[in-house]
């Protein structure tokens, strides 16, 4: 099956059919119908790789992303390729794993694919090889770390918001110590919700202790065995917020290992809201990051781009929105080890 016999079958011309695949508003909407009539009776399925060579777009966006084996990661793909798909659009997933290497691996692929723009939902992009990208001049959404300009976009998460509201929730149920996991301290995603951490402690006049502040590696074994030190001091905190829910459900599980319970002797907040995050025991008080939203955000700027590349990028805010259930509640009153 070839283009040809669409033409013929759809009496038009094969430029006709070529405009109306790649969607030119110069075809009249009957032609258009019915050479889309002609392809859906002879089972047509149009190159792609010659649609790229006829309209100068590959209707293939780049989407790299720091974890796959984090469910928010997931969650976020399944939301952009969706958003993607209704728009008649494609992806390419590229998952550095918090690797530089792996990462400029990532960055090669894109550029080699030659995508029309690239969603950079990581953190860890360096600057050179963000210049790369943009010595091509390819549309690019940022998370957090880019600045708008020319064809780039940004995507800022209000932290400070989750995190305060997360204090606020903790403090006003009587918690006076609070701890903190973040992730490695070397990510710059990291930085951010530890700095909103330590500014809304002040705020709430509530002291900060060095010993409660612990480092994971943003996966279950990192909350847990960052918990395991918070259980081995003399003044434990009676609250804790993790950086994300995955170490937030790995302390709740080192709680639990010692004969503890949440939300009775420990309550514990999670980041993220992925979706097992409600499924756990107690269900998980967490800070809701929208990946809908930041999905539907960066797809726009990246569509809005590809289609006039002179065009300057604009900065996006996400509102986090702290949601509340069963692993919180007033501390003890006995609450200091025994």
């Amino acid at each position: 099956m070839n283009i040809q016999e669409v033409a013929r079958r759809a009496a038009v011309s094969t430029a006709t059919v070529s405009r109306t695949i790649n969607g030119s508003d110069k075809v009249a909407p009957k032609t258009a119908e019915r050479v889309r009539q002609a392809i859906k009776e002879l089972n047509f399925y149009p190159n792609t790789n010659a649609r790229a060579l006829g309209s100068g777009r590959s209707r293939l966006y780049g989407l790299i992303i720091s974890d796959i084996t984090n469910p928010f990661f997931p969650e976020l793909v399944r939301s952009f390729e969706e958003i993607a798909v209704e728009a008649g659009q494609e992806i390419i997933v590229a998952n550095t794993g918090y690797d530089p290497k792996r990462t400029e691996m990532c960055v090669r692929r894109m550029l080699e694919r030659k995508v029309d723009g690239v969603a950079i939902m990581t953190s860890e992009m360096s600057d050179p090889m963000a210049e790369r990208l943009g010595q091509n001049r390819l549309p690019m959404v940022f998370l957090d770390t880019g600045v708008a300009g020319l064809a780039t976009s940004n995507i800022l998460l209000d932290y400070s918001r989750g995190v305060d509201a997360a204090v606020s929730h903790l403090t006003g149920l009587g918690h006076e110590r609070i701890g903190f996991i973040s992730g490695p301290r070397a990510f710059e995603s990291t930085r951010m919700r530890s700095d909103a951490f330590l500014r809304a402690l002040r705020q709430q006049g509530i002291a900060i202790r060095d010993e409660h502040l612990q480092e994971g590696n943003n996966h279950i074994d990192g909350g847990s065995l960052a918990m395991e030190r918070l259980l081995q001091l003399e003044e434990r905190p009676t609250a804790v917020l993790a950086s994300n829910d995955l170490m937030a459900i790995g302390a709740v599980g080192a709680i639990h290992g010692r004969g503890l319970a949440v939300p009775r002797d420990f309550s514990v907040v999670g980041f993220d809201d992925i979706e097992i995050s409600a499924s756990i025991y107690p269900a998980l008080t967490t800070i809701r990051l929208s990946r809908r939203e930041i999905a539907s955000c960066a797809f726009r700027a990246l569509y809005a781009a590809s289609h006039d590349r002179k065009m300057e990028g604009r900065e996006y805010r996400i509102a986090p929105e702290l949601i509340v259930r069963g692993s919180t509640a007033p501390p003890r009153l006995d609450c200091k080890r025994r």
